[in-house]
């Protein structure tokens, strides 16, 4: 809807801005310029050592300047790295462990039956990189009934077209009675 009126479209690209955790408000402590906690090299807060911060909270400097990447898998090397920090700590073993993050390369899905990988090395685009991110992120879901409902689901829409979700594109307005019944598209 623009200006009232309903414009149709073949194609509706739907985006949502993110933002940082507001922690670093919430501690009074320095943060980048998005808000992510600048951390020190062992994740810990600075002048906090008892308090950790991870993923997307986190400003973690990786090689040449650049960011460790707002990934899951950057997030669960991190939580990895902290949980074994605070079982040493427990163990009496209080030396500073500094966090190195391992980038096991890119994969990224770029439409229909196409995506991008790079794993340094090796880089692939197009359907065979689509079936192997496919099969990547299938694999690292957590239990066997959340990889079969995954792969039935993927396999339904990839042999039929059609998804499984559905989305309400327009609902009565405020104030109308009498508004049509919403569209399921």
């Amino acid at each position: 809807m623009y200006g009232g009126e309903n414009l149709p479209a073949k194609t509706i690209i739907w985006a949502a801005g993110v933002a940082a955790s507001p922690a670093a408000e919430w501690l009074g402590v320095a943060a980048d310029r998005v808000g992510r906690i600048i951390v020190e090299p062992d994740l810990t807060v600075p002048g906090h050592p008892e308090i950790f911060a991870v993923g997307d909270t986190a400003h973690v400097e990786w090689t040449d300047g650049r960011l460790v990447p707002g990934v899951a898998p950057a997030a669960k090397q991190q939580g990895r790295h902290v949980a074994e920090t605070v079982r040493k700590r427990l163990a009496g073993d209080a030396s500073p462990r500094p966090f190195a993050y391992k980038h096991d390369g890119d994969l990224a899905t770029i439409g229909k039956r196409a995506a991008v990988i790079d794993f340094g090395r090796m880089k692939l685009t197009g359907w065979i990189a689509w079936w192997i991110w496919g099969f990547a992120h299938i694999y690292f879901l957590i239990g066997l009934r959340n990889r079969l409902t995954v792969s039935l689901s993927w396999l339904w829409i990839y042999s039929t077209g059609q998804r499984s979700a559905r989305l309400i594109t327009q609902g009565p307005q405020s104030g109308d009675d009498e508004a049509d019944p919403p569209r399921v598209g």
